[in-house]
């Protein structure tokens, strides 16, 4: 416990209060996910850079998706893995856990603009495909690619601000496997409620206001698809967008149960459980939901081990 009024200069990580025998099996767990996530991931960037048959704006978007993945998911979980380990309590300075929680919001801020886009890039291909070269050029992509990143990092500059400009004298003892907002907020002496209030409204935008795209264009999107008079034809349409959607359906839900509430202070249960699954599960899953029915990037990749394999062989 920390004085009246002495701020906490750094926090103890309580991360996942078990035995160490469960802490082994939990490190064995997220470990392997988080290297088959690197993996997964890695391939996709590769496979997008490499071959030409991937050189469009879905499979452009799809690269900096995997980007993004690769990023967020390397600000938190090695930090989280680490603490596994240690017999002791893990230990993050001041300076360390606002660089983490910033990182992680603006990735994370960053991915849904993008989530957005890819949802109108699916809109346009399905909808107006003889237009879709002309609309979704490659200048197009660019743009929407960069003002995905920059309002991701500028967007949380005033929220992370907020955040740390409270006192933290309750305890210096973190309820979480890394520096989560709500449970920061939890420690601060300081009444919170107004910077809460301000927060919830901020996601309310940015998560609504990204998600806003992709009801709409999948609207479009199903309504066109059910016009189509061949069977194939439905199934074709059906199997473009139906990754997309399956992303969208987990990311959304798993970010409304984190963000939009109007008090941050949740259960540490309960966000801890949500964290996992927006920080290790959902990243985990993309290589597999992106590319197991889309038989495009499979004979790529199949070609791709090829080439591979005759450069060892020779």
């Amino acid at each position: 416990m920390l004085g009246n009024y002495s701020s906490a200069t750094e926090f103890f990580i309580v991360g996942f209060p078990c035995s160490q025998q469960v802490r082994r099996i939990l490190f064995t767990t997220f470990f392997f996910l988080y290297s088959v996530t690197m993996i997964g991931n890695t391939v996709i960037i590769l496979a997008v850079c490499v071959d030409k048959r991937l050189h469009s704006p879905m499979y452009f978007f799809l690269g900096h998706l995997s980007v993004l993945e690769i990023l967020i998911i390397s600000v938190a979980v090695p930090f989280m893995l680490w603490g596994l380990l240690l017999s002791e309590t893990q230990t993050i300075s001041l300076t360390a856990c606002v660089a983490q929680v910033y990182l992680y919001l603006s990735l994370g801020t960053s991915e849904l603009a993008l989530m957005g886009a890819m949802a109108v890039d699916r809109y346009v291909a399905v909808c107006n495909p003889l237009r879709y070269n002309i609309i979704m050029n490659i200048r197009t992509c660019i743009w929407v690619v960069v003002v995905s990143w920059v309002f991701g990092f500028l967007s949380e500059i005033w929220p992370v601000y907020a955040t740390f400009q409270h006192t933290f004298c309750k305890s210096n003892l973190l309820d979480h496997f890394y520096c989560d907002r709500g449970q920061l907020l939890k420690l601060s002496c300081d009444d919170t409620l107004f910077t809460e209030f301000i927060l919830f409204l901020m996601a309310v935008v940015i998560v609504i206001g990204s998600l806003i795209p992709a009801i709409v264009s999948y609207t479009y999107i199903i309504s066109t698809i059910l016009k189509i008079p061949s069977a194939s034809g439905q199934k074709k349409a059906f199997s473009t967008c139906a990754s997309h959607f399956t992303y969208v359906v987990i990311l959304y839900g798993s970010c409304f149960f984190l963000y939009v509430k109007p008090k941050q202070t949740q259960a540490a249960e309960y966000n801890r459980v949500a964290s996992l699954l927006l920080l290790v599960v959902t990243p985990f899953l993309n290589p597999f939901i992106f590319t197991l029915r889309n038989d495009k990037f499979i004979q790529a990749f199949g070609d791709g081990m090829k080439r591979c394999y005759q450069l060892l062989k020779n």
